[in-house]
């Protein structure tokens, strides 16, 4: 029977400030947004990944891979898009089986006048405590990590060149 292998003492405080990043992150960008476009984090990425495809649609499935969302939450949160005209859905014309969501006009300018906002508290908050070789060595790092997380790159996050 093998040892049962424990944390040393450096990895388990790597460990704690990583969740501590994994918790307190998502709560500030979700402040920032809500406070400034009443959106949600989650709801910004979903309109900044149409807003990046071609012809600003995507079928819902592509759309839930690049958001790592499953389909009944992201069709929850579509719906929310929906309502306040962001997004449309629509058959998919290539595969009747498959649903399309499409960026509105509304949903693009929603976009274009949140990033500022959205990327100056990433800035504030992720990049600005770091100098130079920090980034690059987060950025080696969480690609090490998303290697392991996700192989197939259904997030399309690993040698991703995208703005936050």
């Amino acid at each position: 029977m093998t040892e049962q292998r424990w944390l040393s003492d450096e990895e388990s405080r790597a460990w704690k400030k990583f969740i501590a990043v994994v918790e307190l992150l998502p709560g500030t960008l979700d402040s920032q947004l809500q406070r400034d476009a009443e959106l949600t984090h989650f709801e910004y990425f979903t309109l900044a990944m149409l807003s990046e495809a071609p012809e600003h649609t995507l079928r819902m499935t592509a759309l839930a891979a690049v958001t790592n969302s499953t389909l009944p939450r992201l069709s929850h949160v579509a719906s929310r898009l929906e309502q306040r005209g962001y997004l449309r859905r629509s058959p998919c014309a290539e595969d009747r089986r498959a649903t399309n969501a499409s960026l509105t006009d509304a949903g693009f300018e929603k976009v274009v006048h949140t990033a500022p906002g959205h990327v100056g508290t990433v800035l504030a908050n992720v990049i600005a405590p770091l100098d130079p070789a920090d980034v690059q060595d987060l950025d080696r790092i969480m690609g090490k990590m998303l290697k392991k997380l996700d192989p197939e790159n259904r997030f399309k996050a690993q040698g991703a060149d995208s703005a936050a």
